[in-house]
């Protein structure tokens, strides 16, 4: 098919993003030109009704819309049963070719697979020194209750990584970051309960029933902060690809982790621990 330009090129072009039908829903590419461009692009659509008008990015064509009707605004859509990544692809490509100068190579660097490997390893290095710290203070802490809450942190750490292999999670730094910060969710959770304990067994009560009381009384704020996080974990990954939102492979791999982790540490926090707690504690001295 032979072509003839038109007279448009990208610098007319002020934007082009993802859009969707209002009829069908179906994802389209919504186009804005600038003042000179809605005006030549108002002169050849009208010329070019029931016509194809082709789109050229780097002498490539990108695609060939029909013209349907007049488009005397400025503002049009391109459609033909995009799928919402085709759409995207289009729209970047489009607002590329919109670049009012051209692109140089300042500096190029070839950087090995090692690399991200070697930051993986680190970090994964790194949040193991950090439980371990969290450990040893909970021992110091909290005694013996804090060896069970360690138990407990343990069988929270088998139970993600076994969620991860099920679904399957690979393991990014952002996914190993959102896997951390659910730990000190998950440590939270038995500080606030042995913080509460505490109280209780100034008030006099029983240690048995202090503790009962305990996983009582702190489970609100426990709740809380964990649905918060959950709602955070969720609006990060996009579950429906909403434009507004944050849509980043990078930013939805911390969410996963993040989330998973968390409804984990929910049940170990309190399931686990107080399982732990009823079947190993006991006071000396005290009935």
């Amino acid at each position: 098919m032979t072509t003839k330009s038109v007279g448009i090129s990208g610098k007319e072009l002020k934007n082009a993003q993802v859009d969707f039908s209002r009829e069908t829903g179906a994802p389209q590419v919504a186009i804005e030109f600038t003042d000179d461009g809605a005006k030549k692009f108002s002169d050849v659509t009208t010329r070019l009704v029931n016509q194809q008008l082709a789109i050229f990015l780097d002498d490539e064509p990108l695609t060939w819309p029909r013209v349907n009707t007049p488009i005397t605004d400025g503002r049009g859509v391109i459609t033909g049963g995009f799928t919402t990544d085709a759409a995207k692809t289009l729209a970047l490509q489009l607002s590329a070719g919109a670049l009012p100068v051209p692109v140089k190579v300042v500096e190029k660097r070839v950087i090995g697979a090692t690399l991200g490997a070697s930051s993986v390893v680190k970090s994964v290095r790194a949040g193991f020194i950090g439980l371990a710290i969290v450990a040893v203070f909970m021992i110091a802490k909290y005694g013996r209750l804090g060896m069970l809450a360690d138990m407990a942190l343990l069988v929270y750490g088998l139970l993600t990584f076994a969620l991860f292999r099920l679904i399957p999670v690979t393991l990014t730094l952002p996914g190993i970051a959102g896997f951390i910060l659910s730990i000190g969710m998950a440590v939270d959770s038995n500080i606030l309960i042995f913080e509460r304990y505490k109280e209780e067994l100034r008030l006099g009560r029983a240690w048995k029933i202090a503790i009962e009381q305990a996983f009582g009384k702190a489970w609100d704020s426990i709740r809380d902060a964990n649905i918060t996080t959950i709602l955070t974990a969720i609006i990060l990954y996009n579950p429906g690809n909403w434009q507004f939102l944050p849509s980043s492979g990078m930013v939805r791999g911390f969410a996963l982790t993040l989330f998973i982790g968390v409804v984990v540490s929910l049940f170990t926090g309190i399931v686990v621990t107080r399982t732990f707690v009823r079947v190993l504690y006991k006071e000396k001295g005290k009935h």
